[in-house]
Parts: structure tokens; C-alpha cells; sequence
């Protein structure tokens, strides 16, 4: 009988060991995508593998249910067995909180065209959160319960009288070699990634319900043209009151700079009559003011921003847009992004080439001198640093939609 039962708990014991060794490689693979999907030099290195690695991030995240449910059936014999270790059943908690967490908050996102940019705008918020959190402390505690690190003849340091050969009744240990590498560890993810957590909680956020920071972003501006636009009543104070949220900067690739000797404005294709207008020129056209929220296709949002530009339509009409046209072409001015909007779409009333973001010059990082602005789209179809705008005939296939975002981008 007694035989019997030791089987049955090395069992049982093996069954928590793979559990936790599958666990960890969940998170292991969950942590590089989820890396690589937020790092600007990824998203134009990968290009369309990109779409692959955010596939692979959703398939493995939904994974990660299995090992919280499969634990669940073992956990009522588990938690017996911890009744003496309350620290191991406070890790146990928080481990399945973490998870619970970051497998809620990932199909929030994954579903965000279900469930509406506020609450994918907050479920993002939360999966950073978790993650800045959770990651080193799954990392520490993963190490810290390795095996070679458990091996109970490898934990001490011994000292001076044993090291002589002379071996007292009851030896101390100085300090044993477990704890020292504990505290090692613990301390060096605190110095890596004390600094870049605190750059996130000053950054993201804000995205839930925080302050404007044009400013911050205006104080980096690497634009240099002049004569600088000059806001309309409107913006200055900013007719929504202000933007609420902060803006995440994502390119594909190094962000440019204009100046007035290499800055121009070009529609041409398909219209009657071409136009290409130097900065001066192209600042001193009417503009118009409208408030609107900015949604990215990644969850995040900034809410009430006040754009002040020219209407998408109201250029075209100056162009005029002759019968063949089908599509609207737009370049970005960093030679490589384009995307399109049907004559449809680029007819809406809010559809607008802006110059100013609440009363003040939109910024480099932001998509300045001059963006478009498609609030009832998802921003990747909100071309920054827009210089140039052609008629064209037929389709033409945008960057992300190339690697495979959709070309249907409502909100």
C-alpha cells in the first residue's frame, strides 16, 4: 500500500514539474513576440512576417489557458500539500492571477473590433501592465526554482573549518549559495528593467485618461519650416478641450525631417488640374477645424483631439477629379509607406490633411509637418508625413494591408 501511494505522489509530482516546464515556455515565446511586436525596428524589419509573429503571439496566448485548467483539476490536492508554505501558496495565486490576467486582457485585444477601442484601449493598458509586472517575477521565480539550483549538496557555502577537513557536529552555513544567487537575480532585473518600467508607467498610462503630451513630443520636433502655421480661434484653446491620452510612436522606419528647401505637397494623377505647393504656400490655404478620437489598430486610443487642417474633399474638389478615377493614392513622405481610401471615403466630412494637433504644429514623431487624419478608420490608414496625393485608376495595395492587415479598416 505504501508502495502504491509513492508511485502515485512521484506522479503526481511529475505531472506539477511538466506542467510548470510547459507553463514556462508559454511565457518565454508570449514574451519575445509580444517584444518584437512593439518594437519599432521589428515592425519595419519583419514586414509581413510581422502579421505572422502577431498570429503566432494570439494562437500560443489562447494556448495558455490550458496549463491554468489542467492545474485547476490537480489544485485541491496541491493546495493540501502547500497548507505549511503559505509563501508557495502566495506564488501559486499570484502565477494564476498573472495568467488569468494576460489571457483575459489578449482576447479583449484580439477581439477589439468586437468590443469597441475604450475597452481595448484599457485591456491594453492592463496586458503592459501585467506584463511589466508579471514578467520579472515569473523570470526570478523560474530560475530561483531550478533544479540545479534546489540540489540541496550545491546550496551552501562552507566554511573555513570545514574546508579543513574539520567537520563540526551541527555545521552553519555562512550563507548559502541559493540565497546569494536569489538575491543576484532579483537584483538585476530590478536595475534592467526598473528604469524601462517606469519610462512605461510615464508613458502608457495616460493612455487610459491622461494629459496631452504634444508638448513633450513638439520639444523632439526635428521639423524646420517656416513660417510656422498659425491656429485658428478654435484651436487655440483647443475646441475639444484638449487631447486626452497619449499617442505611442510607431514607424516603419527612421523617422524623417523636412525642411523648406525639401518639403512639397503634390496632387496629380488622374484630376484636371495638378498642384504642387511649396510650405509657404501650402500653409496659407483655408483651413478648417474638427475634433475626434485617433484609434490604433493595436488597442490603443487618444480621445478629443483637435486636428486643424484642409479637408480631404476640399482638395480634391480644387484638383478636380476626372471620370476614370477609382482610387486615392497617398504617399508618405519617408519614401516607402503609401496606403489608399476610395473616392468614397475620401468624400467623408472628417477626412482631413492636418497641419496642427490642439492649436499647435504636429510634430515629427506624431506624422508632422502634415498627416492625414481618417478618424472613423484605424489609424494605419492615417498616412504620416503625407506629401503627396495621386488619382489613380484600379486598386492599389497599401503597406500593411501587403502584410496582411485588412483594407476594410472602420473602426
Amino acid at each position: 500500500m505504501s508502495g502504491l501511494m509513492e508511485r502515485l505522489r512521484k506522479g503526481y509530482g511529475k505531472k506539477l514539474v511538466s506542467l510548470h516546464a510547459w507553463n514556462g515556455w508559454i511565457v518565454v515565446i508570449l514574451a519575445l513576440t509580444g517584444l518584437i511586436l512593439i518594437g519599432g525596428f521589428w515592425r519595419g524589419f519583419l514586414e509581413e512576417g510581422r502579421v505572422w509573429i502577431k498570429w503566432a503571439h494570439i494562437v500560443v496566448g489562447i494556448a495558455s489557458i490550458l496549463p491554468v485548467i489542467y492545474y485547476l483539476l490537480l489544485a485541491g490536492k496541491h493546495w493540501k500539500q502547500l497548507k505549511q508554505k503559505p509563501w508557495q501558496r502566495f506564488n501559486v495565486l499570484v502565477v494564476l492571477g498573472l495568467l488569468l490576467g494576460w489571457f483575459g486582457s489578449g482576447v479583449l485585444l484580439w477581439q477589439f473590433r468586437a468590443v469597441g477601442p475604450s475597452v481595448s484601449n484599457t485591456a491594453l493598458v492592463v496586458h503592459d501592465l501585467l506584463t511589466w509586472i508579471g514578467l520579472p517575477y515569473i523570470i526570478y521565480h523560474s530560475i530561483t526554482r531550478a533544479k540545479w539550483l534546489k540540489e540541496p549538496n550545491r546550496r551552501t557555502v562552507k566554511n573555513e573549518r570545514e574546508l579543513d577537513g574539520i567537520h563540526p557536529a551541527a555545521p552553519q552555513p555562512v550563507y548559502t549559495r541559493k540565497a546569494f544567487i536569489r538575491g543576484a537575480i532579483g537584483i538585476g532585473l530590478a536595475v534592467t528593467m526598473g528604469p524601462s518600467f517606469l519610462k512605461w508607467l510615464g508613458t502608457s498610462l495616460g493612455s487610459v485618461g491622461g494629459s496631452d503630451t504634444i508638448d513633450k513630443l513638439i520639444e523632439k520636433d526635428t521639423n524646420m519650416l517656416l513660417p510656422a502655421p498659425q491656429p485658428l480661434p478654435a484651436s487655440a484653446p483647443p475646441m475639444g478641450g484638449g487631447a486626452i491620452g497619449k499617442f505611442r510612436v510607431y514607424t516603419v522606419t527612421p523617422i524623417p525631417s523636412f525642411t523648406n528647401a525639401d518639403w512639397s505637397f503634390t496632387i496629380d494623377g488622374l484630376v484636371e488640374k495638378s498642384f504642387k505647393w511649396d510650405w509657404k504656400q501650402f500653409v496659407a490655404l483655408k483651413r478648417t477645424v474638427q475634433v475626434s478620437d485617433f484609434h490604433c489598430v493595436t488597442g490603443w486610443s487618444v480621445y478629443k483631439n483637435t486636428w486643424e487642417g484642409i479637408k480631404l474633399k476640399e482638395l480634391l474638389k480644387m484638383a478636380g477629379v476626372n471620370p476614370g478615377a477609382q482610387t486615392v493614392k497617398l504617399y508618405s513622405g519617408d519614401g516607402v509607406y503609401t496606403d489608399t481610401l476610395t473616392l468614397e471615403q475620401a468624400d467623408m466630412d472628417d477626412v482631413m490633411v492636418a497641419v496642427m494637433h490642439d492649436g499647435k504644429p504636429i510634430p515629427s514623431d506624431l506624422g508632422g509637418p502634415v498627416r492625414l487624419i481618417v478618424p472613423k478608420m484605424y489609424a494605419y490608414k492615417s498616412v504620416k508625413w503625407l506629401n503627396r496625393i495621386e488619382l489613380i485608376e484600379g486598386e492599389h495595395v497599401g503597406y500593411w494591408e501587403a502584410r496582411g492587415y485588412a483594407n476594410d479598416a472602420w473602426v
